[in-house]
């Protein structure tokens, strides 16, 4: 393994140049193969890991938790009530007392600037869980399962179509990185931060890919490889849910509007889905639905971003 990401905080893609995005990519492939194999690692043997979690979790507290553990390590799950960041104490006090006791933090934060705040203070290295501005372990993840699919990224054009959110923003930056087309269609009002969209158009130009920002979801998904969709309601947006249901209507990903996309495009989905809403039971559970083998590369992702970490 290498060097390079020794010691560093993961708080957006941003932070991990396209080499290194490789370099994460490659040995999570690699970590994935060995546990499949039956073949156990210590790669992080006497090594803790705090999980700070804000809000509720499925998919990355299972995996980071068994992801620890799986290379030796073990960690300490400190759920929202426990810390209460910047509440009970600050969030300087609770990077620096906790920079004292494990090797590593990981933490799922409702502010991003919390995110910043904890990572400026703490003594070793922060990988961001999610965040309301960005979710980069799901679109290294995302990354792996597609890598996987196609064999590759050259060619390949995704569709995100819903909501710009935080994980639209990490996904964006990882496909940039590795040369992924990419359209969004979201409604007026809701497109992806236009900073996140001007950084992954000049990186996607790099290696002959584009990002396109758009309005209608039958010419995103025109052709695609890949259709990917996101809860049109995020965690912490409960009381716009049906001033968002109103806007996102025409946006769901249903048999309909994936016949538009290429007859072997993939779905993807990060999960938890508000089936009915932005996506069909019908397509969710279907042939085309990679939605599970995305959960499954969470694991393997970040085992590969703790094990370059710490």
């Amino acid at each position: 393994m290498g060097q390079t990401l020794r010691g560093r905080h993961l708080l957006s893609v941003r932070d991990l140049s396209p080499q290194e995005v490789r370099q994460v990519l490659d040995l999570a492939h690699h970590l994935k193969r060995e546990h499949r194999a039956g073949i156990r690692h210590e790669i992080l043997a006497g090594k803790a890991v705090a999980l700070l979690f804000e809000k509720p979790s499925l998919r990355t507290r299972v995996t980071f938790e068994v992801g620890v553990r799986q290379l030796g390590g073990y960690s300490v799950y400190l759920a929202p009530q426990d810390v209460q960041l910047g509440v009970r104490e600050t969030v300087p006090d609770v990077a620096r007392n906790l920079s004292r006791w494990v090797d590593g933090i990981v933490a799922r934060v409702n502010r991003h600037a919390a995110l910043v705040e904890l990572a400026e203070a703490a003594a070793v290295p922060v990988i961001n869980a999610l965040s309301d501005f960005e979710h980069p372990c799901q679109a290294l993840g995302d990354l792996l399962t597609l890598e996987e699919r196609f064999g590759g990224f050259s060619g390949i054009r995704a569709a995100w179509v819903g909501d710009g959110n935080n994980v639209c923003h990490s996904f964006l930056l990882a496909a940039a990185r590795v040369g992924l087309s990419v359209a969004v269609a979201t409604p007026p009002g809701y497109a992806p931060d236009p900073d996140v969209v001007a950084e992954a158009q000049a990186e996607a130009r790099r290696w002959g890919a584009s990002v396109r920002v758009l309005t209608d979801p039958r010419e995103a998904v025109a052709g695609a490889h890949v259709v990917y969709t996101d809860v049109w309601t995020s965690m912490g947006q409960e009381a716009q849910r049906e001033e968002r249901r109103r806007a996102f209507q025409g946006f769901q990903v249903n048999q309909k509007l994936l016949d538009a996309a290429d007859p072997q495009a993939v779905v993807l989905h990060c999960l938890p889905a508000h089936r009915g809403e932005e996506i069909t039971d019908e397509v969710l559970d279907g042939p085309r639905s990679v939605v599970l083998d995305q959960a499954e590369n969470r694991l393997h992702a970040q085992k590969a971003v703790l094990a370059l970490v710490l």
